[in-house]
């Protein structure tokens, strides 16, 4: 009786082992068949190299089954989508902007959140992308001289390249056939006499080419001299021509200098005595600067959209503008200021005619006035040397007959409001003449 208890026993334990070791098996074939799977999902491998082992049939229920199964299929999809993803940011920082896109649309597409899912570490072997970033970084700083860079791609390049090259064929002629000459002497209208240089910056960046020739050191040179004068010979603190007119304090010529005055007046008595009328008044100031040196000012009621037309040009017919010549002085406490002298416009005489009946001769005017103006240039805000502070005004009235000069000067005060630069486009829409 008890040995045959024993051997029941034993075959349950045998039977119990037997269930084990099955299961274990079957789970070892489970894990080489994901292996497998997930091996044939990557890409550039075909499925039909390797044959994945049978699997027998599990003791576990469906539902195990279906959550293994979705849970397989979606680190698969995961795993995609990161190919995907470093694909699109391969091809990106290639140039291949259009690949890029197609291949980050698709990565989204399985997983919308694969951007948060990336850790952007790739082993050496890989395809770089990692490797490619730190090599960006260090070619930012090389890329911090464009001009010396793009001579170096242009002179590595064939000798029958030119300067520029159209981007698709054309059937007429392209600005690349022209020499460099010529170009130059184009690029010399863009700048005009008027020194419009945000038209040049503009246009160098069309190609390489077109930028190596905005940056010629001699238009630089020749800007720099018609602002400055002899005064600029030297670069000394300054690297080059550009850097000079960019960081060198300057008046501005594409626009006006405006300001706005406001104040009340105390008024005339009523003739019945019981009340008093007050008075504001409110004027503007204009300073239109020109590079060959002449200076244009004009105070009027009027407001700027009536009158910063008018002052285009030198030859303006407002009888109250103001014209005389200005120069700039840097002082020993690194202040630029801005010194002018002004006049009226001296008006043309009338033909003398003595044949006419009723002609009558205009008196010459015994005494000539002028107006002596000093201004300090700052910079406020974004923009630079776009403020003009008052600190000197004065009047000379001169006797033609004796020779002597009586001054008047003006105290500064609040009066004297300060004057901010406005952007006119119209100055530079047209070149008269070239640099």
């Amino acid at each position: 009786m008890a040995e045959g208890e024993e051997d029941c026993h034993s075959d349950l334990v045998r039977t119990d082992d037997n269930e084990r070791a099955s299961e274990a098996n079957l789970q070892a074939e489970l894990q080489m068949f994901r292996a497998q799977w997930m091996f044939e999902l990557a890409p550039g491998v075909s499925s039909s190299g390797l044959e994945p082992p049978p699997c027998k049939a599990s003791s576990k229920g469906p539902g195990v089954k279906s959550a293994d199964a979705r849970r397989t299929q979606e680190i698969a999809k995961e795993e995609k989508a990161k190919e995907l993803f470093l694909k699109a940011v391969e091809e990106e920082q290639n140039g291949a902007l259009y690949e890029a896109i197609k291949f980050y649309r698709l990565a989204m597409q399985l997983v919308p959140d694969i951007e948060f899912k990336i850790t952007y570490t790739r082993s050496p072997d890989g395809d770089g992308v990692g490797n490619r970033c730190v090599e960006d970084n260090k070619e930012e700083d090389k890329m911090a001289d464009l001009l010396s860079d793009f001579q170096q791609q242009l002179a590595l390049q064939e000798s029958s390249v030119k300067l520029c090259q159209p981007e698709v064929d054309v059937s007429q002629t392209h600005i690349s056939v022209l020499p460099m000459e010529v170009l130059m002497y184009i690029f010399r209208w863009v700048v005009s006499s008027d020194l419009d240089l945000r038209s040049l910056e503009q246009l160098s960046l069309v190609c390489r080419g077109f930028y190596i020739c905005a940056r010629d050191p001699e238009i630089w040179h020749q800007v720099c001299l018609k602002i400055w004068g002899r005064s600029c010979n030297k670069l000394v603190p300054y690297t080059s021509w550009r850097e000079m007119f960019l960081e060198r304090p300057r008046v501005r010529f594409d626009g006006v200098y405006i300001s706005k005055t406001k104040y009340i007046r105390q008024g005339e008595q009523s003739l019945d005595g019981f009340y008093r009328a007050w008075h504001q008044v409110e004027y503007y100031r204009y300073l239109r600067f020109f590079p060959d040196g002449q200076v244009m000012m004009l105070t009027t009621p009027e407001d700027p959209q009536s009158i910063v037309p008018r002052l285009r040009t030198k030859n303006t017919r407002t009888d109250a503008i103001l014209l005389g010549h200005y120069r700039l002085s840097q002082e020993t406490d690194n202040q630029t200021k801005v010194f002018a002298v002004i006049m009226k416009k001296k008006e043309e005489k009338p033909i003398d005619c003595p044949k006419c009946r009723y002609f009558r001769r205009v008196p010459a005017q015994e005494t000539d006035y002028s107006f002596h103006v000093g201004l300090q240039l700052y910079s406020s805000g974004r923009q630079r040397f776009n403020k003009l502070v008052w600190i000197h005004h004065s009047c000379h009235l001169t006797c033609k007959s004796t020779g002597e000069t009586a001054v008047t000067t003006f105290d500064i005060d609040k009066v004297y409001t300060p004057l901010f630069f406005a952007r006119v486009k119209s100055f530079t829409a047209f070149s008269e003449k070239p640099l």
